[in-house]
């Protein structure tokens, strides 16, 4: 038995996923043809209150044309320090975009109004890059899947309005944060400009990500994907995974919330963990006792068939999902109950 704990990346279709991806009706959605891509986007918008929605190869394209649409080459984009936007996107926020980022000092990747507000260059000193977006992530991927305070979001929204900055929410994991705290997506298709979803982490899909916003939004958003080369034709088998794990897969996140806390509570009791991060949703980072070889510890787990990962400057990361069963955190729990390195 191998539990692969990487990431919620790794997730495979279901048999039943499978079987209502084979039966979906497709045509060319490069000219808007694909029913069924054009089925999940008018979904995906109804269910956050947006007005419509487009289907993306990845998340990381999603949030960089969101970053395009709202931005022109020279001007500033205000995040997190740990934001995927800026540390994980290969610099396409300077690359596509020719923007700079302010990044602020957050709280395991969340950050305050009043941070955005400090950080908003003058639009009048010619010597500053102008600001013009602001993004946040949620649920926050270094920050050990934490989820956002509602009403701080709605404080940076006021602070967005105050100054005319646009606002972007990657939601590559929103799901777990609605289902962690009982929220809904209306509640954030409200307040943001756009929001990227990633149907291919917790939700289970094999492929795909949406971007929603307004209209005249994504009628941008066509073009810069095109330009992005993301423009697909038979999208709808993909799109069909979508709709399914919109349909099956989101409740059942809250398992996945459960087995990443039973897990973080046999690591607390390890003698070789030093801390182990807040544990919200469905991730769990953790740092290693400072006289354990973070290599070796690996590699006695990957032995044991586990498999985890290094996020750098000494924290691991283990993810729970779908294809993690109660079998497989009981044996995770055991292996890391007995470990002898």
């Amino acid at each position: 038995m191998i539990v692969n704990l990487i990431s919620d990346t790794v997730t495979i279709p279901t048999p039943e996923m499978l079987d209502f991806m084979m039966h979906a009706k497709v045509g060319d959605d490069v000219f808007n043809a694909d029913p069924t891509a054009i089925i999940l986007q008018e979904k995906i918008a109804k269910l956050f209150g947006k007005e419509a929605a487009l289907f993306f190869p990845s998340g990381t394209m999603t949030n960089q044309t969101a970053i395009k649409i709202h931005t022109q080459p020279g001007e500033q984009m205000i995040c997190d320090k740990w934001a995927h936007v800026y540390n994980y996107e290969g610099g396409g926020a300077a690359f596509n975009s020719g923007i700079s980022c302010c990044l602020l000092d957050g709280n395991r990747g969340m950050f305050n109004a009043e941070q955005v507000k400090a950080a908003i260059n003058n639009p009048e000193n010619i010597h500053l890059a102008k600001t013009t977006l602001v993004a946040v992530e949620n649920t926050t991927n270094k920050g050990g899947g934490a989820c956002w305070d509602l009403e701080e979001l709605k404080k940076i929204k006021r602070v967005c309005q105050e100054h005319k900055l646009a606002y972007h929410l990657d939601g590559a994991r929103l799901f777990n944060a609605l289902v962690a705290k009982d929220e809904t997506p209306k509640q954030y298709g409200e307040l943001f400009d756009t929001i990227s979803i990633c149907l291919s982490k917790g939700l289970g899909a094999p492929i795909g990500s949406l971007l929603l916003g307004s209209e005249a939004h994504i009628k941008k958003a066509y073009r810069i994907r095109k330009l992005f080369g993301g423009a697909m034709r038979q999208v709808g088998y993909l799109a069909a995974a979508g709709i399914y794990a919109l349909d099956h897969n989101i409740k059942r996140l809250s398992i996945d919330h459960i087995h990443a806390k039973n897990i973080g509570e046999a690591l607390k009791k390890s003698a070789y963990i030093s801390k182990v991060e807040p544990i919200e949703t469905n991730i769990i980072i953790f740092n290693l006792d400072k006289s354990i070889n973070e290599n070796n510890f690996i590699q006695a787990l990957t032995d044991k068939n586990i498999l985890i990962s290094s996020m750098g400057s000494g924290k691991l990361r283990m993810v729970t999902h779908l294809g993690v069963s109660f079998d497989m955190v009981e044996k995770t729990i055991q292996v890391i109950q007995n470990l002898k390195l």
